[in-house]
């Protein structure tokens, strides 16, 4: 068995709405030392496989066709064994 965990996340020049508004109320809160904010998400799936390879290779085809919009989304995969 094998934990893979994604981290999907704005491309650089995509405008990050959320990230304005997380960045608005921690100033709000006197947090003014917080130049800007991005907010993206994580998956995290079990897999039931031990085979690394085929894992990263499973992983990325669902991100590509599934947990990112590849248009304005990076993502990381990271393997845990």
């Amino acid at each position: 068995m094998m934990k893979a965990i994604v981290n999907v996340s704005l491309k650089a020049g995509v405008l990050d709405s959320q990230g304005k508004a997380v960045q608005h109320a921690l100033s709000s809160l006197h947090f003014g030392d917080v130049s800007d904010v991005r907010v993206g998400k994580q998956i995290i799936l079990k897999l039931n496989t031990t085979d690394k390879e085929k894992a990263k290779a499973d992983v990325t085809k669902m991100c590509e066709e599934l947990l990112a919009n590849t248009v304005i989304e990076d993502y990381e995969i990271e393997l845990i064994s």
